[in-house]
């Protein structure tokens, strides 16, 4: 069966962001070393044009979309973060934007979004179905749909910033990927494989969204309820079909992290690394200084987000 998104398809995303997304840089510390036991390198994708890793794929699928797509504007739905990569893609492109985005949605991310010029729409994500009221909305309007990782030109833009890693990097014996519907992880494994066949990745999620895990260790697609956690951009209650699809065959293992343990991931980023992260974009780190991970040797983890307002982080990260 010929694979959905391959490392060719990830390169060419690279070359079509070359000059649009940033290339963020990689953080090193030796505290964070001693207290994980190996060579961490720190990708650093909360750095990224609109705070997140989103705009890799977001930009990605739309610079191909055709110019009539584009003149009649983009439809999305998100939790946040791909809300305003898709409102900032449509605007370099020339184009326009609809966002579908939970009524909780943090404030920030509402008006980042709203910022970049697109129209919000808002449902309450605990009753409604994000993707049938997404696709509603995107057929009433005649918009071309973008959604936030179950599309392989999404899938392949997110794998990118896995790919610079790995080429930033001698070599990296465990990749650590923050996981919420499975996009991130679904290409960095991919560009990981690729490049390197022996690396072990690793995805994490919060304890109260173990949806992918579940699903993984039963083989098949596993439904949860909504999870409540402060993790807002990995609160997913299913995987996506083509990223599970991706992610059951390139993906060794799960780790789960607690709200405490993410909230001091964040206080550590923040005196340590001075690095501001939001809770999904910890995650990951999270995972390695609770010891969820058994790791050793030289270790990447991409940081997902820095999307949150400084009175959420501060309460955030209080004793």
């Amino acid at each position: 069966m010929t694979a959905p998104v391959t490392i060719d398809d990830i390169r060419d995303a690279a070359a079509r962001l070359a000059g649009v997304a940033h290339r963020t840089p990689v953080v090193r510390s030796r505290t964070l070393d001693d207290l994980v036991g190996a060579e961490v390198f720190i990708k650093c994708e909360n750095l990224q044009r609109v705070g997140a890793f989103k705009f890799r794929g977001a930009y990605n699928a739309a610079s191909r979309l055709t110019p009539e797509q584009l003149a009649k504007g983009i439809a999305a739905y998100s939790s946040g973060n791909h809300a305003q990569a898709v409102a900032l893609a449509a605007r370099e492109l020339g184009s326009s934007a609809v966002i579908l985005i939970p009524e909780d949605t943090p404030q920030s991310k509402k008006d980042a979004t709203a910022g970049y010029g697109a129209e919000i729409v808002t449902y309450d994500r605990y009753t409604g179905d994000r993707v049938a009221i997404g696709e509603a909305l995107a057929t009433d309007r005649g918009l071309a749909l973008i959604p936030p990782y179950e599309h392989p030109h999404v899938i392949a833009g997110q794998g990118t910033a896995a790919l610079e890693l790995l080429e930033d990097t001698d070599s990296l014996d465990t990749l650590v990927v923050p996981v919420g519907g499975g996009g991130l992880i679904a290409g960095s494994s991919t560009a990981a494989k690729a490049v390197r066949p022996g690396i072990r990745v690793v995805g994490v999620e919060p304890a109260e969204g173990d949806d992918t895990k579940r699903s993984l260790e039963a083989g098949e697609r596993v439904s949860i309820p909504v999870p409540r956690t402060i993790a807002d951009g990995q609160a997913a209650s299913i995987p996506g079909e083509l990223t599970f699809s991706i992610n059951q065959r390139l993906v060794d293992d799960i780790a789960l992290v607690t709200d405490d343990q993410v909230r001091d991931a964040m206080r550590f980023a923040f005196e340590r690394l001075k690095l501001v992260m939001e809770p999904s974009g910890a995650t990951g780190l999270a995972a390695l200084l609770s010891k969820q991970i058994p790791v050793s040797g030289r270790v990447g983890v991409i940081i997902s987000g820095g999307n949150v307002s400084p009175e959420r982080f501060a309460e955030l990260i209080a004793p």
